[in-house]
């Protein structure tokens, strides 16, 4: 029997992609006196948190409760004297609960754990068992409850309690490599060790809040007593028994998510080599820092104890770890800026919404993240006690009794002082650490930076001279140009467009792809918020530090001995000073990326094999900057793709352990826009020089093509300061806000990549349908090359026309092309079924297949069935919904067109996010009605009132878009027109941005509250969630589910726009494909599946499309793009710019005269798409 319930990796489902969000607070009386009252307050503090849980399809399996306590000596005396265990005085011995199977294991794990504790030199004491009433837990529960068993160590000859402390935590870590190296147990799935402290105990489980003081029967003796109770409530997206993941961990609580996560342990990992200390008789004894399989809070409180038992105080280490945001920071004290810039040489921020409580039982206190995502205040009475927690009101205080009250402030410190008996104020706190080294004068004697070097006099590189063919060796397209680059050069803003990527996949397209194109965003969503990138630039930093790191154990001027660079996109005289560098301790060394372009595959695999040694040796040889560079591009050599380079000599130094002794720099003719930067730094580089793409810019300038008049240098400096603004967003679509953190974190999912790529180059990315190899990715190298020297001998060489973000013949494939489209509507206008069935048959046998993932599949044959017992038109098109197009983005006819139409049919129509005017809620004389049925909540509220909610058959919270997940809507100012404006209550002419997070959804019981109080606004409405399909949304579904709402929506990422930035159009989020598989296979496992309506969306436009839907699991379906082609949109992709020529994306009142769609046309189209589903 294991003590989790936690499924293994299968389908689309991976325990990694699991989360959770709580209700965390503590009581403590800061004069340090113990009471079994605060042990009772505690319990009373952590059942008002109760809402900040959750349960799942068991209503009495809750998803983990527990609370921290200081230990209670007394009573552990008096429960030792009955088993005959004496127990010498406090803090001379250890204790710790652990979790055992509930088999004959138990006995030999405990016998393991004994043998540890004496090879360290420990005495022990014995063990108890930990009396429990397990008659109130839920049934999931109870299945995998585990042996509860408490241990006791003696001090043995040790006399300091904090040498005492750090020994038992050498056998904790001792004790669980024993234990996995026989075999008999797996850390989380069958044993846990909650902890092992002579100061602190936990009592914890897979408990509802209530549950927990019933439960443990100890915490109802008044002999158990305590100066402090850290209590934690936990809301997680599945329903999987987990005992272990039960929070408080062993020092912290931790309300949030950690998005750096895998960045974090990877770079904890490649630490681990450097690391001496003389506190540990064998630092090797307690590495791994972070054993695998634990949660993101897990993790970081492994880290957070491993800092502290290696020397640091605990909140020196709080400090390392989630430091406040000082570089932008103009007000801030030099020596506590100096304290965080010099630890950021030593490492990265854990990043991400953050309220995390910590104590090791001697202090308590808590630190809020930089951008102040989690909710935390604070009480301080007159009698000495302090309270903190997620919320007011946790405890019945008298008002006069409250000496003191507030909220933490983002990226501060609160901080108790049991044994000083006093508060420490943030400041206080910070300005000891501070001045406790000379960080100041460390900084100034060892740091290098980088604008302080003088630029070389002799440069080393000339000017391309073939310009041309070196972007048609490096796959520049003319669209790269016209409607990428032009746009960063001439404003220093990013590129928009609109309508949906409805181009093939990388993996589907018959053209020769980057690399780069086989990798989508990931974003966060509901579990924790994107964040705002233009209200929050000020906590936001793009600073970066490259060079050799020391052992993290120590402090040092030689720590801070790294090349310090404001921005990882570098300038040409940057680039130059950073190859020039030859001083002690930062020496820099070349690596060419170039293979004979004839040797294909195994060319590129030998300089990828030689790189991984070449760079090993120079880490030896003294080398601390390295630079990859693909420069040099000739008529018999071609460059291996940077993206794979940077992969391959990342994770090979990791795996060498030596990854934290050098820096990266990228010098490439490939990246030019925001996403091959992001990817680039996701994967391991600190800077990039992207040579190709200056020289594109100067050609730009030079030949005034795309761009009005504009010098060099301005252009440049556009082109850059549109690539700052750009990763801002790209790291904020995930919460992050940092460039240091967000570097090694791999935040991407592959699509369309094999296993042996993954594991060698990109190891621990999410990749779920395999794909093409290196073989395939060299000869696309390969085309492009021939492209640019050989098709030029024979024709005068020019760029490819490109056709990713608009159709061109013999280009790029797209799901709709101008035959499609004038099949479509004359099929819906003159009501021609089987001209509809030529439209979708070329759908489906052609585009579709050739684009998506969906036309690889092929239905099974079965005998079939008389068309007269398939369920009617009348009963299918009830499942169809029109996509969130909002009036603003479309014009008044066309938006009430599709609502008279859907109506009609008794389908939903959808709001969007600008709100509904109020006389469509009176029916049309002839019986139409122009009501939306689903009205649309998001983050602006747009047009939101009482009254636009109680009109509402479905009420659809907007999370995310698939066009642009982790960023706001946005409708540019000229479309803002009087009437869209009184919808909206806003004003004309002013463009509107929604923000990226709903700013009262910051967490999954967030949510929960929203979908709670919309219910209240309208009970006759049902409540769903817009997601968009990433690695793991199938688990924020399942958080959705128990969040009670009775609906989810699976967008996918071709989902159309109305605006937005291109890089998003075409590299965030994922097909719906994956998205809605691993949502149905999620709430599946979770027994959640009969509780939750799921739609799906996202370029669907036939029968097949919507029958594919729902063998993935989809209920409802929902259509944009097809429905406006039916109304007359030719697809022009000019939506943003108000210049719509039939009428339908545009405010302008003479456009709006050329619209000629009715509603007969939409009808007519989804009674087609309804009886082929009835064919099928």
């Amino acid at each position: 029997m294991n003590i989790q319930k936690l499924p293994k990796k299968q389908g689309l489902y991976d325990p990694a992609f699991e989360k959770d969000n709580c209700g965390v607070g503590f009581i403590a009386h800061m004069k340090g006196h113990k009471s079994h009252e605060i042990v009772r307050q505690g319990l009373d503090l952590l059942n008002r948190l109760e809402h900040r849980g959750a349960c799942g399809s068991d209503p009495l399996t809750g998803d983990g409760a527990g609370i921290l306590i200081q230990i209670p000596h007394e009573f552990f005396k008096s429960e030792c004297a009955k088993l005959k265990i004496e127990l010498p005085e406090a803090g001379r011995y250890g204790t710790g609960l652990v979790f055992f199977p509930k088999d004959d294991r138990a006995e030999k794990l405990m016998k393991i754990f004994e043998e540890v504790t004496i090879r360290e030199g420990l005495e022990m004491l014995g063990w108890r068992k930990v009396p429990v009433d397990n008659t109130q837990i839920g049934v999931v529960a109870a299945q995998v409850e585990p042996d509860m068993r408490q241990i006791f160590i003696g001090a043995g000859n040790i006399e300091d309690r904090e040498v005492f402390e750090r020994k038992l935590y050498v056998v904790r870590k001792q004790a669980g490599q024993a234990i996995r190296a026989s075999g008999l147990a797996e850390l989380y799935e069958s044993y846990y060790i909650c902890s092992l402290s002579c100061k602190t105990f936990i009592y914890k489980g897979q408990l509802m809040a209530p549950q927990v003081g019933r439960y443990f029967l100890d915490l109802s003796d008044p002999l158990l007593k305590t100066g402090l109770a850290l209590v934690h409530s936990r809301y997680s997206t599945n329903t999987f028994p987990s005992w272990g993941r039960a929070q408080p961990m062993r020092m912290i609580a931790h309300n949030g998510e950690i998005n750096t996560i895998r960045g974090n342990k990877n770079w904890m990992e490649a630490r681990e080599s450097m690391f001496e200390t003389d506190l540990f008789d064998d630092v090797a004894k307690v590495v791994p820092v972070i054993p695998p399989g634990g949660s993101d809070s897990a993790d970081f409180d492994q880290a957070l104890e491993f800092l502290v038992q290696s020397g640091r105080s605990l909140p020196h280490a709080v400090m390392m770890m989630i430091p406040e945001p000082w570089s932008g920071h103009e007000t801030m004290d030099d020596d506590k800026r100096s304290f965080f810039e010099f630890h950021a040489s030593l490492m990265e921020p854990w990043d991400g919404p953050a309220s995390i409580t910590f104590t090791d039982g001697d202090v308590i206190g808590a630190v809020l993240d930089r951008n102040g995502l989690r909710p935390s205040r604070y009480i301080v009475t007159k009698d000495d006690y302090v309270i903190m927690a997620s919320e007011v009101g946790v405890l019945p205080i008298d008002e006069a009794n409250i000496a003191k009250k507030g909220r933490l402030q983002p990226g501060k410190m609160f901080f108790v002082d049991l044994k000083e008996g006093r508060i420490i104020s943030d400041r206080e706190i910070k300005s000891q650490l501070a001045a406790q080294n000379p960080y100041k004068e460390w900084l100034r004697e060892c740091q290098v930076n980088l604008e302080n070097l003088p630029v070389p006099e002799n440069k080393t590189e000339a000017p391309i001279a073939d310009l041309l063919t070196q972007q048609i060796a490096f796959g520049y397209t003319t669209e790269d140009l016209k409607l990428i680059m032009a746009p960063m050069i001439g404003t220093g803003m990013e590129a928009t467009g609109s309508m949906g990527n409805d181009a093939a996949l990388a993996v589907r397209s018959e053209k020769p792809q980057m690399l780069f194109n086989y990798f989508k965003q990931l974003f966060a969503q509901v579990t924790n918020p994107a964040i705002d990138s233009i209200r929050e630039e000020l906590v936001m930093s793009m600073e970066v530090t490259l060079g050799k790191e020391r052992n993290l154990l120590a402090e040092s001027p030689e720590h801070c001995r790294k090349l310090k660079i404001k921005h990882p996109l570098l300038t040409p005289d940057d680039f130059e000073k950073i190859k020039a560098l030859d001083q002690e301790d930062i020496k820099t060394k070349t690596f060419s990326l170039l293979f004979p372009v004839a040797e294909g595959e195994a060319g590129m695999n030998g300089v990828l094999e030689n790189l991984c040694a070449d760079v090993s040796e120079a880490i030896t040889e003294g080398f601390t900057i390295l630079i990859l560079s693909d420069r040099g591009v000739d008529e018999s050599h071609a460059s291996v793709p940077s993206l794979l380079a940077v992969g391959a000599v990342h994770h090979h130094l990791l795996r060498e352990r030596t990854r934290t002794q050098v820096g990266l720099v990228v010098e490439t003719g490939e990246a030019r826009e925001m996403m091959h930067f992001a990817l680039l730094i996701g994967y391991g580089a600190g800077a990039i020089y992207p040579y190709l793409a200056y020289e594109t810019v100067a050609s730009i300038i030079r030949e005034k093509i795309y761009v009005e008049d504009i010098d060099l240098d301005r252009g440049i400096e556009n082109f850059i300061s549109s690539t700052r603004k750009g990763l801002f967003k790209i790291i904020a679509k995930m919460g992050i806000s940092t460039i240091q953190s967000y570097r090694g974190a791999q935040i991407f999912e592959a699509v369309g990549l094999n296993e042996s790529v993954i594991s060698r180059f990109f190891t621990g990315t999410p990749s779920r349908i395999s794909g093409v190899g290196l073989e395939i990715l060299a000869q696309e190298v390969q085309a492009r090359h021939r492209n640019a020297y050989e098709r030029g001998k024979v024709i005068r060489p020019m760029l490819d026309p490109g056709g990713q973000y608009y159709w061109r013949r013999g280009e790029e494939k797209h799901m709709l092309d101008p035959t499609m489209i004038g099949m479509l509507q004359h099929a819906t206008r003159s009501n021609d079924y089987q001209l509809f069935k030529k439209f979708s048959k070329i759908s489906d046998e052609q585009n579709t297949r050739d684009c998506t993932l969906r036309g690889l599949f092929k239905f099974k044959k079965f005998n079939p069935i008389p068309l007269e017992e398939v369920e009617p038109i009348s009963a299918i098109t009830k499942r169809f919904c029109t996509g969130a197009m909002s009036i603003g983005s479309i014009s008044r006819e066309a938006h009430e067109t599709l609502a008279i139409a859907m109506n009609r049919l008794g389908g939903k129509s959808n709001t969007g996010e600008g709100g509904e005017d109020s006389v469509r809620y009176t029916p049309d004389p002839n019986g139409d009605s122009r009501r939306s049925k689903i009205k649309q909540v998001a983050s602006g509220r747009f047009g939101v009132s009482s009254y636009y909610l109680t009109n509402a058959d479905e009420l659809q919270i907007k999370i995310a878009q698939g066009a642009k997940p982790g960023e706001g809507g946005q409708l540019p100012g000229h479309k803002v027109s009087e009437y869209i404006a009184k919808i909206r209550h806003s004003t004309p002419g002013v463009g509107l941005i929604s923000p990226p997070p709903h700013h009262d959804i910051y967490s999954i019981e967030d949510l929960q509250q929203l979908i709670f109080d919309l219910h209240n606004s309208n009970p006759n409405a049902e409540v769903s969630v817009k997601l968009v399909a990433e690695a793991g949304v199938g688990t924020i579904a399942a958080g959705v589910s128990k969040a009670r709402a009775e609906g989810v929506l699976i967008s996918g990422h071709d989902g159309g726009t109305g605006a937005s930035p291109q890089t998003s159009i075409k590299h965030a989020g994922l097909p719906w494909e994956l998205g809605l598989s691993e949502t149905q296979q999620v709430l599946v496992l979770n027994d959640l599946r009969g509780r939750i309506r799921v739609q799906v969306d996202g370029q669907l436009k036939s029968g097949r499309d919507v029958v594919m839907g729902a063998l993935l699991g989809a209920d409802e379906f929902g259509f944009s793009t097809a429905p406006l082609v039916a109304l007359g949109c030719i697809l022009m992709r000019k939506c943003h710019l108000n210049t719509c020529s039939v009428g339908i994306a545009t405010q302008d009142p003479e456009l709006r005269k050329k619209f000629n769609g009715t509603p007969e046309a939409v009808v007519n189209f989804f009674n087609f798409i309804a009886e082929e589903v009835r064919e099928l």
